[in-house]
Protein backbone atom coordinates (compact mmCIF):
# COMPACT_ATOMS: atom_id res chain seq x y z
CA UNK A 1 0.00 0.00 0.00
CA UNK A 2 2.80 2.09 0.90
CA UNK A 3 4.63 1.35 -2.26
CA UNK A 4 1.62 2.38 -4.20
CA UNK A 5 0.67 5.08 -3.02
CA UNK A 6 4.12 6.85 -3.44
CA UNK A 7 6.12 5.40 -6.15
CA UNK A 8 3.28 4.13 -8.46
CA UNK A 9 1.50 6.80 -7.97
CA UNK A 10 3.77 9.41 -7.99
CA UNK A 11 5.73 8.03 -11.29
CA UNK A 12 2.71 6.46 -13.11
CA UNK A 13 5.48 3.41 -13.70
CA UNK A 14 3.34 0.31 -15.25
CA UNK A 15 6.13 -2.13 -14.47
CA UNK A 16 6.73 -1.18 -10.93
CA UNK A 17 3.12 -1.86 -10.49
CA UNK A 18 3.35 -5.11 -12.00
CA UNK A 19 5.89 -6.01 -9.73
CA UNK A 20 4.61 -4.94 -6.98
CA UNK A 21 1.49 -7.13 -7.80
CA UNK A 22 3.83 -10.32 -8.27
CA UNK A 23 5.76 -9.95 -5.11
CA UNK A 24 2.34 -9.04 -3.19
CA UNK A 25 0.53 -12.19 -5.12
CA UNK A 26 3.36 -14.20 -3.85
CA UNK A 27 3.23 -13.15 -0.20
CA UNK A 28 -0.42 -14.09 -0.37
CA UNK A 29 0.28 -17.78 -1.34
CA UNK A 30 3.21 -18.19 0.69
CA UNK A 31 0.95 -16.36 3.26
CA UNK A 32 -2.02 -18.95 3.01
CA UNK A 33 0.79 -21.83 3.12
CA UNK A 34 2.02 -20.91 6.40
CA UNK A 35 -1.73 -20.40 7.45
CA UNK A 36 -2.46 -24.44 6.17
CA UNK A 37 0.66 -25.60 7.98
CA UNK A 38 -0.37 -23.52 11.13
CA UNK A 39 -3.36 -25.64 10.97
CA UNK A 40 -2.08 -28.76 10.36
CA UNK A 41 0.34 -28.58 13.32
CA UNK A 42 -2.25 -27.38 16.05
CA UNK A 43 -3.96 -30.36 14.72
CA UNK A 44 -1.74 -32.64 15.13
CA UNK A 45 -1.02 -31.14 18.96
CA UNK A 46 -4.37 -32.01 19.80
CA UNK A 47 -3.97 -35.14 18.30
CA UNK A 48 -0.90 -35.90 20.15
CA UNK A 49 -2.06 -34.36 23.46
CA UNK A 50 -5.65 -36.28 23.18
CA UNK A 51 -2.97 -39.81 22.64
CA UNK A 52 -0.87 -38.41 25.75
CA UNK A 53 -4.26 -37.93 28.26
CA UNK A 54 -6.56 -40.05 27.09
CA UNK A 55 -5.50 -43.13 28.96
CA UNK A 56 -4.48 -41.62 31.70
CA UNK A 57 -7.91 -39.29 32.25
CA UNK A 58 -10.01 -42.56 31.35
CA UNK A 59 -8.11 -44.37 34.28
CA UNK A 60 -8.14 -41.36 36.75
CA UNK A 61 -12.64 -41.25 36.07
CA UNK A 62 -12.84 -45.33 36.56
CA UNK A 63 -10.23 -44.72 40.02
CA UNK A 64 -13.05 -41.52 41.01
CA UNK A 65 -15.80 -43.57 40.46
CA UNK A 66 -15.26 -46.48 42.75
CA UNK A 67 -13.95 -43.81 45.23
CA UNK A 68 -17.61 -42.99 45.22
CA UNK A 69 -17.70 -39.98 42.43
CA UNK A 70 -20.36 -41.73 40.41
CA UNK A 71 -21.85 -38.48 39.49
CA UNK A 72 -18.73 -36.94 37.60
CA UNK A 73 -17.43 -40.19 36.06
CA UNK A 74 -17.56 -38.93 32.57
CA UNK A 75 -17.01 -35.18 32.87
CA UNK A 76 -13.31 -35.19 32.73
CA UNK A 77 -13.80 -37.12 29.38
CA UNK A 78 -15.61 -34.27 27.91
CA UNK A 79 -13.18 -31.87 29.44
CA UNK A 80 -10.36 -33.48 27.89
CA UNK A 81 -12.68 -33.13 24.66
CA UNK A 82 -13.22 -29.79 25.06
CA UNK A 83 -9.38 -29.01 25.94
CA UNK A 84 -8.22 -30.71 22.40
CA UNK A 85 -11.19 -28.77 20.29
CA UNK A 86 -10.05 -25.75 21.53
CA UNK A 87 -6.27 -26.37 20.96
CA UNK A 88 -7.35 -27.23 17.50
CA UNK A 89 -9.56 -25.35 16.83
CA UNK A 90 -9.75 -20.76 15.68
CA UNK A 91 -9.93 -19.56 18.93
CA UNK A 92 -6.56 -20.44 19.72
CA UNK A 93 -5.03 -18.28 16.62
CA UNK A 94 -5.98 -14.96 18.34
CA UNK A 95 -3.52 -15.49 20.91
CA UNK A 96 -0.72 -16.99 18.10
CA UNK A 97 -1.52 -13.29 16.39
CA UNK A 98 -0.66 -11.65 19.40
CA UNK A 99 2.95 -11.53 19.44
CA UNK A 100 2.71 -9.14 16.13
CA UNK A 101 1.55 -6.56 18.26
CA UNK A 102 4.95 -5.12 19.16
CA UNK A 103 5.79 -4.88 15.54
CA UNK A 104 3.21 -3.16 13.85
CA UNK A 105 3.19 -0.86 16.84
CA UNK A 106 7.29 -0.67 16.31
CA UNK A 107 5.92 0.17 12.86
CA UNK A 108 3.40 2.76 13.26
CA UNK A 109 6.20 4.84 15.30
CA UNK A 110 8.33 4.69 12.42
CA UNK A 111 6.06 6.33 10.24
CA UNK A 112 5.65 9.24 13.33
CA UNK A 113 6.16 9.40 17.02
CA UNK A 114 2.49 10.94 17.28
CA UNK A 115 1.04 8.38 15.19
CA UNK A 116 2.73 5.76 17.67
CA UNK A 117 1.17 7.36 20.41
CA UNK A 118 -2.07 7.11 19.35
CA UNK A 119 -2.07 3.71 18.45
CA UNK A 120 -0.20 2.91 22.13
CA UNK A 121 -3.39 5.11 23.35
CA UNK A 122 -5.71 2.74 21.85
CA UNK A 123 -4.48 -0.53 22.23
CA UNK A 124 -4.65 0.55 25.88
CA UNK A 125 -8.11 0.81 25.98
CA UNK A 126 -8.80 -2.50 24.29
CA UNK A 127 -6.30 -4.14 27.19
CA UNK A 128 -9.11 -2.31 29.35
CA UNK A 129 -11.54 -3.53 28.01
CA UNK A 130 -10.18 -7.37 27.93
CA UNK A 131 -9.49 -7.19 31.40
CA UNK A 132 -12.65 -5.96 32.20
CA UNK A 133 -14.18 -8.46 29.94
CA UNK A 134 -12.89 -11.26 32.20
CA UNK A 135 -13.69 -10.00 35.25
CA UNK A 136 -17.24 -9.32 34.67
CA UNK A 137 -16.92 -13.11 33.30
CA UNK A 138 -15.44 -15.26 35.32
CA UNK A 139 -17.67 -16.07 37.67
CA UNK A 140 -21.02 -16.30 36.01
CA UNK A 141 -18.89 -18.57 33.75
CA UNK A 142 -17.52 -20.57 36.01
CA UNK A 143 -21.28 -20.62 37.83
CA UNK A 144 -23.18 -21.61 34.60
CA UNK A 145 -20.55 -24.59 33.82
CA UNK A 146 -20.75 -26.19 37.04
CA UNK A 147 -24.94 -25.76 37.10
CA UNK A 148 -25.03 -27.32 33.17
CA UNK A 149 -22.51 -30.27 34.85
CA UNK A 150 -25.43 -30.69 37.63
CA UNK A 151 -28.22 -30.59 35.45
CA UNK A 152 -26.73 -32.77 32.77
CA UNK A 153 -26.14 -35.52 35.70
CA UNK A 154 -29.57 -35.35 37.02
CA UNK A 155 -30.53 -35.87 33.30
CA UNK A 156 -28.37 -39.07 32.99
CA UNK A 157 -29.84 -40.12 36.32
CA UNK A 158 -33.49 -39.67 35.16
CA UNK A 159 -32.92 -41.35 31.57
CA UNK A 160 -31.39 -44.24 33.44
CA UNK A 161 -34.31 -44.69 35.41
CA UNK A 162 -36.78 -44.01 32.57
CA UNK A 163 -38.98 -46.98 33.21
CA UNK A 164 -39.73 -46.86 36.74
CA UNK A 165 -40.38 -42.66 36.59
CA UNK A 166 -43.04 -43.77 33.17
CA UNK A 167 -44.28 -46.36 34.94
CA UNK A 168 -45.61 -44.07 38.39
CA UNK A 169 -46.04 -40.87 36.94
CA UNK A 170 -42.84 -39.06 38.14
CA UNK A 171 -41.79 -37.30 34.67
CA UNK A 172 -43.40 -34.41 35.50
CA UNK A 173 -42.01 -33.59 39.02
CA UNK A 174 -38.68 -34.81 37.96
CA UNK A 175 -38.86 -32.58 34.96
CA UNK A 176 -39.36 -29.68 36.82
CA UNK A 177 -36.40 -30.94 39.23
CA UNK A 178 -34.11 -30.81 35.86
CA UNK A 179 -35.79 -27.70 34.57
CA UNK A 180 -34.81 -25.55 37.30
CA UNK A 181 -31.40 -26.24 37.46
CA UNK A 182 -31.34 -25.75 33.58
CA UNK A 183 -33.07 -22.75 34.06
CA UNK A 184 -30.43 -21.40 36.61
CA UNK A 185 -27.73 -22.57 34.19
CA UNK A 186 -29.44 -20.49 31.31
CA UNK A 187 -29.58 -17.51 33.42
CA UNK A 188 -25.87 -17.60 34.71
CA UNK A 189 -24.83 -18.48 30.75
CA UNK A 190 -27.12 -15.32 29.44
CA UNK A 191 -25.44 -13.04 31.74
CA UNK A 192 -21.92 -13.77 31.00
CA UNK A 193 -22.85 -13.72 27.51
CA UNK A 194 -25.12 -10.21 27.87
CA UNK A 195 -21.61 -8.88 29.42
CA UNK A 196 -19.20 -10.38 26.67
CA UNK A 197 -21.27 -8.85 24.56
CA UNK A 198 -21.27 -5.41 25.72
CA UNK A 199 -17.30 -5.32 26.00
CA UNK A 200 -17.29 -7.04 22.60
CA UNK A 201 -19.62 -4.01 20.99
CA UNK A 202 -17.69 -1.33 23.01
CA UNK A 203 -14.03 -2.92 21.64
CA UNK A 204 -15.38 -3.09 18.28
CA UNK A 205 -16.67 0.62 18.49
CA UNK A 206 -12.93 1.63 19.87
CA UNK A 207 -10.74 0.07 17.15
CA UNK A 208 -13.35 1.67 14.20
CA UNK A 209 -12.76 4.97 15.57
CA UNK A 210 -8.99 4.49 16.26
CA UNK A 211 -8.94 3.71 12.84
CA UNK A 212 -10.40 6.49 11.83
CA UNK A 213 -8.45 8.81 13.99
CA UNK A 214 -5.48 7.46 12.87
CA UNK A 215 -6.33 8.54 9.18
CA UNK A 216 -7.32 11.77 10.05
CA UNK A 217 -4.17 12.13 12.30
CA UNK A 218 -2.38 10.87 9.22
CA UNK A 219 -3.83 13.26 7.01
CA UNK A 220 -3.09 16.32 9.29
CA UNK A 221 0.59 15.28 9.28
CA UNK A 222 0.44 14.76 5.32
CA UNK A 223 -0.86 17.78 5.07
CA UNK A 224 2.34 19.11 7.37
CA UNK A 225 4.24 16.98 5.03
CA UNK A 226 5.45 15.27 7.82
CA UNK A 227 4.55 12.03 6.55
CA UNK A 228 3.73 10.40 3.03
CA UNK A 229 0.10 9.71 1.38
CA UNK A 230 1.10 6.40 1.92
CA UNK A 231 2.15 6.69 5.32
CA UNK A 232 -1.18 7.73 6.49
CA UNK A 233 -3.28 5.05 4.38
CA UNK A 234 -0.24 2.01 5.82
CA UNK A 235 -0.98 3.47 9.30
CA UNK A 236 -4.32 3.54 9.42
CA UNK A 237 -4.37 -0.13 8.11
CA UNK A 238 -1.71 -1.28 10.59
CA UNK A 239 -3.30 0.24 13.47
CA UNK A 240 -5.90 -2.52 12.54
CA UNK A 241 -4.06 -5.48 11.84
CA UNK A 242 -2.76 -4.15 15.67
CA UNK A 243 -5.47 -4.12 17.53
CA UNK A 244 -7.35 -7.30 15.55
CA UNK A 245 -5.75 -9.48 17.95
CA UNK A 246 -7.35 -8.54 21.27
CA UNK A 247 -10.22 -8.13 19.56
CA UNK A 248 -10.47 -11.67 18.63
CA UNK A 249 -9.31 -12.58 22.28
CA UNK A 250 -12.15 -10.62 23.54
CA UNK A 251 -14.24 -12.51 21.76
CA UNK A 252 -12.94 -15.72 22.72
CA UNK A 253 -12.41 -15.58 26.19
CA UNK A 254 -15.74 -16.99 27.06
CA UNK A 255 -14.34 -20.21 25.21
CA UNK A 256 -10.74 -19.77 26.77
CA UNK A 257 -12.53 -19.38 29.95
CA UNK A 258 -14.35 -22.31 29.25
CA UNK A 259 -11.28 -24.01 28.80
CA UNK A 260 -9.45 -22.97 31.99
CA UNK A 261 -12.14 -24.74 33.92
CA UNK A 262 -12.01 -28.13 32.02
CA UNK A 263 -8.33 -27.92 32.85
CA UNK A 264 -8.47 -26.76 36.18
CA UNK A 265 -11.13 -30.08 36.90
CA UNK A 266 -8.63 -32.48 35.30
CA UNK A 267 -5.72 -31.09 36.81
CA UNK A 268 -7.19 -31.76 39.80
CA UNK A 269 -8.50 -34.90 38.97
CA UNK A 270 -4.76 -36.47 37.92
CA UNK A 271 -3.60 -34.79 40.89
CA UNK A 272 -6.19 -36.69 42.84
CA UNK A 273 -5.56 -39.89 41.25
CA UNK A 274 -1.95 -40.59 40.25
CA UNK A 275 -0.86 -43.28 37.93
CA UNK A 276 0.05 -46.19 39.91
CA UNK A 277 3.26 -47.38 40.02
CA UNK A 278 4.44 -50.51 38.65
CA UNK A 279 4.79 -53.41 40.85
CA UNK A 280 6.53 -56.80 40.32
CA UNK A 281 3.38 -59.40 39.15
CA UNK A 282 2.84 -61.94 40.95
CA UNK A 283 1.80 -65.93 39.91
CA UNK A 284 -1.36 -66.78 39.66
CA UNK A 285 -3.22 -67.05 43.07
CA UNK A 286 -4.89 -70.52 44.20
CA UNK A 287 -7.25 -69.09 46.26
CA UNK A 288 -6.59 -69.19 50.01
CA UNK A 289 -8.29 -66.19 51.27
CA UNK A 290 -7.35 -64.33 54.49
CA UNK A 291 -9.14 -61.48 56.32
CA UNK A 292 -7.58 -60.08 59.16
CA UNK A 293 -9.28 -57.84 61.51
CA UNK A 294 -10.89 -55.34 58.68
CA UNK A 295 -12.61 -52.37 58.63
CA UNK A 296 -14.77 -50.93 56.06
CA UNK A 297 -16.01 -47.61 55.51
CA UNK A 298 -17.48 -47.06 51.90
CA UNK A 299 -15.83 -44.23 49.47
CA UNK A 300 -17.87 -41.04 50.68
CA UNK A 301 -19.44 -42.49 53.78
CA UNK A 302 -18.61 -41.69 57.44
CA UNK A 303 -19.92 -45.14 59.25
CA UNK A 304 -18.00 -48.60 59.13
CA UNK A 305 -20.47 -51.35 57.27
CA UNK A 306 -17.60 -54.03 58.26
CA UNK A 307 -16.28 -54.25 61.75
CA UNK A 308 -13.29 -55.74 62.83
CA UNK A 309 -13.93 -59.07 60.28
CA UNK A 310 -11.71 -62.18 60.01
CA UNK A 311 -11.94 -65.10 58.54
CA UNK A 312 -9.96 -67.41 56.26
CA UNK A 313 -10.88 -69.81 53.31
CA UNK A 314 -9.08 -72.87 52.09
CA UNK A 315 -9.33 -73.31 47.92
CA UNK A 316 -12.00 -75.60 47.12
CA UNK A 317 -14.04 -74.35 50.19
CA UNK A 318 -17.62 -72.81 49.76
CA UNK A 319 -18.45 -69.88 52.38
CA UNK A 320 -22.20 -68.78 52.10
CA UNK A 321 -22.84 -65.14 54.29
CA UNK A 322 -25.84 -64.11 55.21
CA UNK A 323 -27.12 -61.56 57.16
CA UNK A 324 -29.69 -58.81 57.55
CA UNK A 325 -30.42 -56.17 54.95
CA UNK A 326 -27.64 -53.18 55.47
CA UNK A 327 -25.64 -55.59 57.79
CA UNK A 328 -22.49 -55.01 55.36
CA UNK A 329 -22.70 -58.39 52.86
CA UNK A 330 -22.49 -56.40 49.79
CA UNK A 331 -19.79 -54.44 51.58
CA UNK A 332 -17.81 -57.78 52.40
CA UNK A 333 -18.17 -58.85 48.41
CA UNK A 334 -16.33 -55.56 47.29
CA UNK A 335 -14.29 -56.21 50.20
CA UNK A 336 -13.15 -59.50 49.27
CA UNK A 337 -12.58 -58.55 45.36
CA UNK A 338 -10.39 -55.66 45.91
CA UNK A 339 -12.92 -52.53 45.04
CA UNK A 340 -13.10 -51.01 48.36
CA UNK A 341 -9.51 -51.11 50.16
CA UNK A 342 -10.31 -51.41 53.98
CA UNK A 343 -9.50 -49.26 56.52
CA UNK A 344 -8.30 -50.99 59.02
CA UNK A 345 -6.53 -54.40 58.62
CA UNK A 346 -6.16 -56.79 55.74
CA UNK A 347 -7.52 -58.96 52.73
CA UNK A 348 -4.89 -61.05 51.54
CA UNK A 349 -5.19 -63.54 48.44
CA UNK A 350 -2.17 -66.35 48.90
CA UNK A 351 -0.62 -64.46 51.67
CA UNK A 352 -0.16 -60.78 49.45
CA UNK A 353 -1.80 -57.57 50.13
CA UNK A 354 -5.02 -57.79 47.50
CA UNK A 355 -4.02 -53.79 47.41
CA UNK A 356 -0.53 -54.97 46.66
CA UNK A 357 -1.36 -56.76 43.46
CA UNK A 358 -0.88 -54.79 40.23
CA UNK A 359 -4.31 -54.64 38.70
CA UNK A 360 -2.81 -52.30 35.40
CA UNK A 361 -0.66 -54.57 34.12
CA UNK A 362 -0.65 -56.28 30.58
CA UNK A 363 -1.95 -59.94 31.63
CA UNK A 364 -3.57 -59.21 35.06
CA UNK A 365 -3.36 -62.52 37.16
CA UNK A 366 -5.78 -61.00 39.67
CA UNK A 367 -8.36 -59.96 37.65
CA UNK A 368 -8.34 -62.94 35.75
CA UNK A 369 -8.28 -65.17 38.71
CA UNK A 370 -11.06 -63.27 40.82
CA UNK A 371 -15.09 -63.59 39.06
CA UNK A 372 -17.10 -61.24 40.49
CA UNK A 373 -20.98 -61.52 40.42
CA UNK A 374 -22.37 -58.17 41.50
CA UNK A 375 -25.61 -57.82 42.86
CA UNK A 376 -26.45 -54.72 40.64
CA UNK A 377 -25.79 -57.17 37.35
CA UNK A 378 -24.53 -54.90 34.10
CA UNK A 379 -24.00 -56.24 30.95
CA UNK A 380 -22.06 -54.25 27.87
CA UNK A 381 -22.55 -53.72 24.53
CA UNK A 382 -20.97 -56.40 22.19
CA UNK A 383 -21.23 -60.09 21.61
CA UNK A 384 -22.98 -62.44 24.21
CA UNK A 385 -18.94 -64.17 23.20
CA UNK A 386 -17.08 -60.29 24.47
CA UNK A 387 -19.04 -60.48 27.92
CA UNK A 388 -18.63 -63.93 28.84
CA UNK A 389 -14.95 -63.14 27.93
CA UNK A 390 -14.85 -59.85 29.62
CA UNK A 391 -14.10 -58.33 26.42
CA UNK A 392 -10.72 -59.67 25.65
CA UNK A 393 -10.16 -61.98 22.84
CA UNK A 394 -12.67 -64.64 23.06
CA UNK A 395 -11.58 -68.38 23.15
CA UNK A 396 -14.87 -70.57 22.33
CA UNK A 397 -14.11 -73.32 24.08
CA UNK A 398 -13.93 -71.27 27.26
CA UNK A 399 -16.56 -69.01 26.81
CA UNK A 400 -18.57 -72.39 26.03
CA UNK A 401 -16.90 -73.86 29.17
CA UNK A 402 -18.04 -71.16 31.18
CA UNK A 403 -21.48 -70.60 29.60
CA UNK A 404 -22.17 -74.40 30.62
CA UNK A 405 -20.71 -74.22 34.32
CA UNK A 406 -22.87 -71.58 34.96
CA UNK A 407 -25.99 -73.36 32.94
CA UNK A 408 -26.55 -70.89 30.90
CA UNK A 409 -25.10 -72.35 27.05
CA UNK A 410 -28.69 -73.68 25.98
CA UNK A 411 -30.03 -70.51 26.95
CA UNK A 412 -27.67 -68.36 24.83
CA UNK A 413 -28.23 -70.97 21.73
CA UNK A 414 -31.93 -70.21 21.93
CA UNK A 415 -30.73 -66.23 21.29
CA UNK A 416 -31.08 -64.85 17.62
CA UNK A 417 -27.81 -65.54 16.73
CA UNK A 418 -26.19 -67.62 19.53
CA UNK A 419 -23.38 -66.11 21.15
CA UNK A 420 -22.54 -63.99 18.37
CA UNK A 421 -25.91 -61.67 19.55
CA UNK A 422 -25.00 -58.38 19.41
CA UNK A 423 -26.54 -57.03 23.46
CA UNK A 424 -27.56 -53.29 23.53
CA UNK A 425 -25.80 -51.29 26.64
CA UNK A 426 -27.17 -52.68 29.61
CA UNK A 427 -28.72 -56.01 28.31
CA UNK A 428 -31.75 -54.57 27.22
CA UNK A 429 -34.26 -56.95 26.03
CA UNK A 430 -32.74 -59.87 28.50
CA UNK A 431 -35.12 -60.69 31.11
CA UNK A 432 -33.39 -60.23 34.91
CA UNK A 433 -32.79 -64.11 34.96
CA UNK A 434 -31.05 -63.89 31.39
CA UNK A 435 -28.68 -61.15 32.55
CA UNK A 436 -28.11 -62.93 36.23
CA UNK A 437 -26.24 -66.33 34.51
CA UNK A 438 -24.70 -64.78 31.47
CA UNK A 439 -22.69 -62.43 34.46
CA UNK A 440 -22.36 -65.78 36.44
CA UNK A 441 -20.90 -67.51 32.87
CA UNK A 442 -18.60 -64.30 33.01
CA UNK A 443 -17.74 -64.52 36.43
CA UNK A 444 -16.65 -67.87 35.89
CA UNK A 445 -14.96 -67.41 32.86
CA UNK A 446 -10.99 -68.94 33.12
CA UNK A 447 -11.50 -71.11 36.01
CA UNK A 448 -10.97 -67.98 38.35
CA UNK A 449 -9.19 -69.26 41.51
CA UNK A 450 -11.83 -66.78 44.11
CA UNK A 451 -15.37 -66.62 43.25
CA UNK A 452 -17.52 -64.19 44.80
CA UNK A 453 -21.47 -64.05 44.16
CA UNK A 454 -23.72 -61.25 45.31
CA UNK A 455 -27.53 -62.74 45.75
CA UNK A 456 -26.63 -65.24 42.27
CA UNK A 457 -29.85 -66.09 42.58
CA UNK A 458 -32.05 -63.24 43.16
CA UNK A 459 -33.27 -63.23 39.81
CA UNK A 460 -33.29 -67.10 39.10
CA UNK A 461 -36.79 -69.41 39.21
CA UNK A 462 -36.68 -72.82 40.70
CA UNK A 463 -34.87 -74.15 38.00
CA UNK A 464 -32.15 -71.68 37.76
CA UNK A 465 -31.60 -72.39 41.29
CA UNK A 466 -31.06 -75.84 41.14
CA UNK A 467 -28.59 -75.40 38.64
CA UNK A 468 -26.47 -72.48 40.43
CA UNK A 469 -26.26 -75.39 43.28
CA UNK A 470 -24.41 -77.92 40.89
CA UNK A 471 -22.22 -74.95 39.55
CA UNK A 472 -21.15 -74.75 43.08
CA UNK A 473 -20.56 -78.38 43.09
CA UNK A 474 -18.58 -78.14 39.99
CA UNK A 475 -16.39 -74.78 41.71
CA UNK A 476 -15.86 -76.95 44.72
CA UNK A 477 -14.61 -80.18 42.89
CA UNK A 478 -12.39 -77.48 40.45
CA UNK A 479 -10.73 -76.41 43.74
CA UNK A 480 -11.92 -72.90 43.79
CA UNK A 481 -13.00 -70.96 46.73
CA UNK A 482 -16.21 -69.39 46.56
CA UNK A 483 -18.37 -66.45 48.11
CA UNK A 484 -22.01 -67.09 48.37
CA UNK A 485 -24.18 -64.23 49.89
CA UNK A 486 -27.89 -64.93 49.78
CA UNK A 487 -30.98 -64.18 51.31
CA UNK A 488 -32.57 -67.14 50.70
CA UNK A 489 -31.46 -69.96 52.32
CA UNK A 490 -32.37 -73.33 50.06
CA UNK A 491 -28.81 -73.07 48.39
CA UNK A 492 -27.02 -72.91 51.16
CA UNK A 493 -27.08 -76.26 51.32
CA UNK A 494 -24.08 -76.31 48.92
CA UNK A 495 -22.08 -73.94 51.16
CA UNK A 496 -19.45 -75.72 53.96
CA UNK A 497 -19.48 -72.58 56.51
CA UNK A 498 -21.75 -69.81 57.11
CA UNK A 499 -20.86 -66.63 58.05
CA UNK A 500 -23.77 -64.29 59.43
CA UNK A 501 -23.32 -60.92 59.83
CA UNK A 502 -24.99 -58.48 61.95
CA UNK A 503 -24.36 -54.78 61.99
CA UNK A 504 -21.39 -55.36 59.94
CA UNK A 505 -19.58 -57.83 62.64
CA UNK A 506 -19.94 -61.41 62.49
CA UNK A 507 -22.13 -63.10 64.95
CA UNK A 508 -21.77 -66.61 63.51
CA UNK A 509 -19.23 -68.39 61.76
CA UNK A 510 -18.99 -72.28 61.59
CA UNK A 511 -20.38 -74.94 59.26
CA UNK A 512 -23.19 -74.69 58.04
CA UNK A 513 -25.22 -77.41 59.97
CA UNK A 514 -24.26 -75.86 63.52
CA UNK A 515 -24.38 -72.80 62.70
CA UNK A 516 -28.04 -73.60 61.44
CA UNK A 517 -28.67 -75.75 64.64
CA UNK A 518 -27.48 -73.37 66.86
CA UNK A 519 -29.71 -71.45 65.88
CA UNK A 520 -32.79 -73.39 66.06
CA UNK A 521 -35.22 -72.13 69.04
CA UNK A 522 -36.07 -74.68 71.20
CA UNK A 523 -39.93 -75.66 71.36
CA UNK A 524 -41.99 -74.75 74.25
CA UNK A 525 -44.05 -77.05 75.70
CA UNK A 526 -46.75 -77.22 79.04
CA UNK A 527 -46.60 -80.27 81.49
CA UNK A 528 -46.29 -83.46 79.13
CA UNK A 529 -45.27 -81.42 76.06
CA UNK A 530 -48.75 -80.19 75.17
CA UNK A 531 -48.43 -77.34 72.94
CA UNK A 532 -49.02 -73.87 74.44
CA UNK A 533 -51.60 -71.69 73.44
CA UNK A 534 -51.60 -68.65 71.91
CA UNK A 535 -52.17 -65.40 74.16
CA UNK A 536 -55.27 -63.77 72.70
CA UNK A 537 -53.66 -60.52 72.89
CA UNK A 538 -51.20 -62.29 70.63
CA UNK A 539 -51.50 -62.87 66.65
CA UNK A 540 -50.56 -66.73 66.10
CA UNK A 541 -47.77 -66.87 63.71
CA UNK A 542 -45.79 -69.53 62.11
CA UNK A 543 -42.60 -70.90 63.93
CA UNK A 544 -39.56 -69.10 62.71
CA UNK A 545 -41.59 -65.59 62.01
CA UNK A 546 -41.04 -64.33 65.71
CA UNK A 547 -38.29 -61.94 64.27
CA UNK A 548 -39.59 -60.93 60.89
CA UNK A 549 -43.40 -61.63 60.10
CA UNK A 550 -43.94 -63.94 56.83
CA UNK A 551 -40.44 -64.94 56.47
CA UNK A 552 -39.61 -68.46 57.68
CA UNK A 553 -38.00 -70.86 55.68
CA UNK A 554 -37.74 -75.01 55.95
CA UNK A 555 -34.99 -77.36 55.54
CA UNK A 556 -35.67 -80.63 54.47
CA UNK A 557 -39.29 -80.91 54.60
CA UNK A 558 -42.48 -78.48 53.08
CA UNK A 559 -44.29 -76.01 54.80
CA UNK A 560 -47.33 -77.99 56.61
CA UNK A 561 -50.57 -77.40 54.74
CA UNK A 562 -53.57 -76.63 57.45
CA UNK A 563 -54.61 -79.77 59.36
CA UNK A 564 -51.46 -81.46 59.14
CA UNK A 565 -48.96 -82.27 61.71
CA UNK A 566 -47.06 -80.11 63.76
CA UNK A 567 -43.63 -79.73 61.38
CA UNK A 568 -42.22 -80.76 65.08
CA UNK A 569 -42.84 -83.39 65.32
CA UNK A 570 -41.20 -84.52 62.18
CA UNK A 571 -38.08 -85.44 62.85
CA UNK A 572 -36.55 -85.23 59.44
CA UNK A 573 -38.11 -81.31 59.05
CA UNK A 574 -36.56 -78.40 60.80
CA UNK A 575 -38.48 -74.67 60.97
CA UNK A 576 -36.08 -71.69 61.31
CA UNK A 577 -36.99 -68.03 61.34
CA UNK A 578 -35.03 -66.49 58.55
CA UNK A 579 -33.83 -63.35 60.40
CA UNK A 580 -33.24 -65.66 63.50
CA UNK A 581 -29.36 -66.78 62.13
CA UNK A 582 -28.46 -62.99 61.23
Amino acid sequence: MLQVYDRVLASGNGATLLMLSLIVGGLFVLMGLLEWVRSLLVIRVGERLDEALHGRVYDASFERNLAGGQAQASQALNDLTQLRQFVTGNALFAFFDAPWFPVYLLVIFLFHPWLGVAALLGAGVLLALAVLNERWSRQPLAQASALQIAANQLASAHLRNAEAIEAMGMLTRLRARWARLHGAFIDRQNLASERAAAVSAATRTVRIALQSAMLGMGALLAIEGQITAGMMIAGSILIGRMLAPIEQVIGVWRQWTAVQLAHGRLDALLAAHPRRAPRLPLPRPQGRVAVEAASLVPPGGAAPTLINVSFTLAPGEVLGVMGASGSGKSSLARLLVGVWPPRVGKVRLDGADLQGWDRSAAGNTLGDAIGYLPQDVALFGGTVAENIARFGQPDADRVIDAARLAGVHELVLRLPQGYDTVLAEGGTGLSGGQKQRIALARALYGQPALVVLDEPNAHLDQAGEAALAETLRALKQAGATVVLITHRPGILTATDRLLVLQAGQVHKLGPTAEVLAARQPAPASRGAGAPSAPSPASPVRPAGAALMPGLSYRLGARQPSPGAANPSSDPGATTRPLDSIR
